[in-house]
């Protein structure tokens, strides 16, 4: 419940600080062609909002309905 975390991230904030910190680095290692590797984006997402998770930082229910954002489609 999100209620007991100690911190509430939403996922707009979740999804800024994914984009500032961790993308960068993702397109820096899997996109030297200019090409962007969706599925490394997502798997980032992913381990992103799991590590969240595991940190108390976003609740159990936030995780397993959050979808990936725009930045990781096609």
């Amino acid at each position: 419940m999100a209620s007991r975390l100690p911190v509430v991230v939403t996922r707009a904030e979740a999804i800024i600080e994914f984009e500032e910190n961790v993308l960068p680095r993702v397109i820096e290692i899997y996109e030297q062609d200019g090409i962007p590797d969706i599925p490394a984006r997502s798997e980032a997402w992913n381990d992103w909002t799991d590590s969240m998770c595991k940190t108390r930082w976003i609740s159990d229910w936030q995780y397993a309905n959050w979808s990936c954002p725009r930045s990781c489609e096609r």
